[in-house]
């Protein structure tokens, strides 16, 4: 590696955040004020206007909805707030998910009125995953209905979370519980921030969400209880201290509200993110491995051999870029990098700070940042970035497999070459988007999260490359899977004349299967009784016998589906010396195991959905009905100021076109959100 030119940033005025919600709570709307109030940007982009800095895709613009991953920089109080602004719609949560793996701390927006939402459990678990400290800001509180505290109660009941209020807005104010002072937004964009001590009238308002604070930060400082049970006052640095180690330890979750559309509560949340959200240092170290398996300790630390992870790659300006978080050491153009795991070498050539859909170019990026790289063919999201002759496996990130799959074709097939080109670039973007051939027809089927994701890659086709297709009727994934318990054996036996020799091929196996839970995946068991006894296999015998066993997993006997949740043993193989190829073992192996899952018996598994259906609560009824016609398995119906919200599983193929009929039942009136959750019989 060259020697750094510049200087690396000082990580304490640091912080990598994304902002997260379910869709239409908010979060880009949050997302440009913070970056016209920092100075980011100079005007406040609106989402219902196809304005927003963030959203910068055409798709995003029509749609009103946020579809790729966005990240900017901006400035505040002499930190650099690093922003990643996430889809709220499920079918595109593969950038939330990718997001948050390389984030330090997230804000989690809710509606007012609607609390937490089936995504807000959905980023909730994948904040959870990679253990980052949430604050929660408390949107739309204009809106009839809202209410701070029900939304901190959502969050306490559905996430099991423990919120804590911080600011607290009342009218159009925001009380602040920590520094006692009330902040008042002026000006025509909220600009002017008026700050004044907050009058006892209203603080004996807000009195009770000041106890839960106090009470919150008492539980984390010996010395904060010593005080509040004399019934005295805290200092405020005490109690940001508290406040910040009880965020930092997940103990806690802060809850600040406002209204982002009419400019109300944005500063309060960006200060409350400097003193309560970590710095990249504050974060625990991140772990990784060698080529090994062995752990590696990798730590915030500029001047260590460079360790980073891809998390996205994405075509700009037609050319392909990779996004990357450094977690060691420094990146400079022109430095030849390994991607751990491949063993390939790449060159980086050019390096980008981002603001959205704009890059601009900078001579080095330092551990503790996110930048973009230009000039890498071969990277892609989740690998490991990495020093030629030090190199380590950073945890990569997952994804999952589609759900919901189309027939497509081209108008012309003149274009069918363009085509796989440009799908092949659309699949390096988004993992979750997968193109294959379907066996017995020939046809090509695109493969995504559900039908919007599937219409928004169609959309991208024809407007960015012209390309016109058609599709045929939305056929959801299956999988297979047995209904018990299986034996099965094969005597493989060949011979093959040639002219000058004949060859023989022959080997024997027994195998077994046994059904295990939904979601458990396929566990393999290849540790078999070699026949005759004393035999010893080599190495390639060996390997043969694990490639025969999942040679017989990959498609099961009644649809040739991906087969999932069962064991499979491999429990004897008798071999008859050179005839016992390799070859010959994998093929009596991978027909035994057949012949036991056949036996075992078969049942399809269909995708099924976790579902959350809201509509008026005359619609209750009528709603309810048409669900469980559907197939849907009803968990809860809640009513809360005249709507109604219902709680189920239901299988995907019942539900595709549900908006349409879901409107026709409710007057217009019905929404419904949907999370793929298990792949069951139904």
């Amino acid at each position: 590696m060259p020697p750094s030119k510049g200087n690396a940033p000082d990580l304490s005025h640091v912080r990598n955040i994304g902002i997260a919600a379910h869709i239409d709570a908010g979060k880009t709307t949050l997302t440009e004020r913070i970056l016209y109030y920092t100075g980011a940007s100079h005007k406040i982009g609106e989402v219902h206007d196809g304005e927003a800095h963030m959203d910068y895709l055409a798709e995003e613009q029509a749609h009103g909805i946020t579809i790729m991953a966005a990240v900017t920089q901006c400035p505040w109080k002499n930190h650099v707030i690093q922003v990643v602004d996430t889809p709220g719609h499920v079918d595109f949560t593969i950038e939330v998910e990718r997001s948050m793996r390389v984030l330090d701390g997230a804000v989690i927006v809710l509606d007012g009125v609607r609390g937490v939402e089936p995504q807000t459990e959905t980023v909730w678990r994948q904040a959870t995953r990679f253990d980052l400290p949430l604050m929660f800001f408390v949107n739309k509180m204009d809106r009839p209905g809202a209410d701070f505290g029900r939304s901190m109660e959502s969050v306490q009941k559905r996430l099991g979370g423990e919120p804590v209020p911080v600011c607290v807005p009342v009218g159009d104010e925001v009380v602040h519980l920590v520094d006692k002072e009330v902040y008042r937004f002026e000006g025509e964009r909220g600009e002017q921030l008026q700050v004044r001590p907050c009058e006892p009238e209203l603080w004996e308002e807000v009195a009770e969400f000041r106890e839960a604070m106090l009470l919150a930060a008492a539980d984390l400082d010996d010395d904060i209880a010593e005080i509040v049970l004399e019934d005295g006052e805290p200092e405020p640095e005490a109690l940001w201290a508290a406040l910040r180690k009880g965020t930092l330890e997940r103990k806690i979750h802060p809850f600040l509200g406002g209204t982002a559309l009419k400019n109300q509560g944005v500063q309060p949340l960006l200060d409350s993110v400097l003193k309560l959200l970590p710095s990249p240092t504050q974060r625990p170290q991140a772990s990784g491995t060698d080529m090994e398996g062995n752990p590696v300790p990798v730590s915030m630390d500029a001047k260590g051999p460079l360790a980073a992870l891809a998390f996205k790659v994405q075509l700009i300006d037609g050319r392909r870029h990779v996004f990357v978080r450094l977690y060691r050491g420094s990146l400079h153009p022109g430095d030849n990098v390994l991607l751990a795991g491949t063993g390939e070498t790449e060159r980086v050539a050019r390096i980008f700070d981002i603001d959205a859909n704009k890059k601009k170019r900078i001579e080095a990026a330092y551990a503790g940042q996110i930048v973009l790289l230009a000039g890498m063919r071969k990277a892609t999201t989740g690998d490991t970035i990495c020093q030629v002759d030090e190199p380590v496996l950073l945890e990569s990130i997952q994804t999952r497999d589609p759900v919901l799959g189309l027939a497509i074709e081209t108008d012309s097939t003149q274009d069918e070459k363009k085509l796989l080109e440009v799908l092949q670039k659309f699949q390096e973007e988004d993992p979750t988007l997968v193109l294959e051939e379907d066996p017995e027809t020939g046809q090509r089927i695109l493969r995504g999260m559900g039908e919007l994701h599937l219409q928004i890659a169609f959309e991208r086709l024809e407007r960015e490359f012209k390309l016109k297709i058609r599709a045929g009727k939305p056929a959801v994934v299956v999988r297979e899977s047995i209904l018990g318990t299986g034996q099965g054996s094969s005597e493989f036996h060949r011979v093959f004349e040639q002219e000058e020799a004949r060859i023989e091929m022959r080997a024997n196996a027994t195998a077994q299967v046994e059904s295990l839970p939904r979601d458990t995946g396929i566990e393999f068991v290849l540790s078999p009784t070699i026949e005759p006894d004393g035999a010893q296999l080599k190495a390639d015998q060996l390997q043969s016998i694990e490639d025969g066993a999942r040679d017989a997993a990959t498609s099961g006997p009644l649809q040739g589906a991906q087969l999932q949740d069962l064991k499979i043993q491999v429990q004897k193989v008798e071999t008859f010396g050179p005839a016992s190829s390799p070859q010959a073992i994998r093929v009596a192996v991978a027909e035994a195991v057949r012949k036991a899952i056949a036996s075992a018996g078969s049942t399809l598994l269909q995708p099924v959905m976790a579902t959350e259906v809201v509509v008026p609560e005359e619609s209750l009824g009528g709603v309810l009905g048409d669900l469980q016609a559907r197939g849907a398995l009803i968990h809860d119906t809640r009513t809360e100021l005249g709507t109604a919200s219902i709680t189920c599983d239901a299988p995907l193929q019942k539900l595709l076109g549900y908006t349409t009929d879901l409107r026709s039942m409710t007057r217009g009136r019905g929404q419904f959100t949907m999370t793929f959750d298990r792949f069951d019989a139904v």
